[in-house]
């Protein structure tokens, strides 16, 4: 992540600058774990692999650790080491987008549940749909992450644009599952892949909140 004080001449302590470059280091290992949370919740769901849907639980708690001590580090800088008011804008971004990893980290794992109750019915018509909202979904996630790295404000902004398009293919799936006619059988299937989309489109909604952090971090004005 490049630093988010660049001014030569700061004087801040270097225990602070060193604790925030921690800190700093810490959101971004969270962040690609929850990458991989995502991709393996879509492993499961898509291809069929149940073992990747086995890996999400330890995975999650592995996630949620780090969120707590993420935001228990933020807390005590806040209330310990005296930091300036751009360092207090850094620190309340970062508890607030851990929040929103977490989420996507927990939606990962809630794609996998639904992936090992959905595996013994045969692939749904709609199924090729939601995979491209997953991946499209996970490209997102991607690009929020890109611009926290590199504190990009226009990388930031750009995720309220393309949650749209996760939001279309939302609608229109679950149009499709809400009005299907020639239904065989147990609904669970429909019901399943109803849950999985609110958790792909709530998962891109967290993505568009953590571009908005970053533009919060860069600008200090709330969009």
């Amino acid at each position: 992540m490049k630093a988010v004080h660049s001014n030569p001449d700061s004087q801040r302590p270097h225990q602070l600058a060193r604790a925030i470059r921690r800190l700093e280091r810490d959101v971004l290992i969270m962040g690609a774990l929850v990458e991989n949370s995502f991709r393996l919740s879509h492993q499961a769901l898509f291809a069929r692999n149940l073992t990747a849907a086995e890996k999400l639980p330890r995975l999650d708690k592995k996630i949620d650790r780090f969120y707590r001590q993420i935001e228990s580090d933020c807390t005590a800088i806040m209330t310990l080491q005296a930091p300036t008011a751009q360092d207090l804008r850094c620190l309340s971004a970062f508890m607030q987008l851990v929040r929103d990893l977490e989420r996507i980290g927990d939606y990962a794992k809630d794609l996998a549940e639904i992936a090992i109750k959905i595996f013994p019915y045969p692939p749904h018509t709609c199924l090729s749909e939601i995979e491209a909202m997953s991946l499209h979904a996970q490209a997102m996630l991607a690009t929020s992450l890109g611009a926290l790295a590199d504190l990009d404000e226009a990388g930031g902004r750009s995720l309220k644009h393309l949650d749209d398009t996760v939001d279309d293919a939302y609608d229109r799936v679950y149009q499709t599952l809400a009005h299907q006619r020639d239904v065989q059988g147990v609904v669970e299937p429909i019901v399943l892949l109803a849950l999985a989309i609110r958790c792909l489109e709530r998962m891109a909604d967290h993505a568009t909140n953590i571009g908005q952090r970053v533009a919060y971090i860069v600008t200090g004005q709330r969009s």
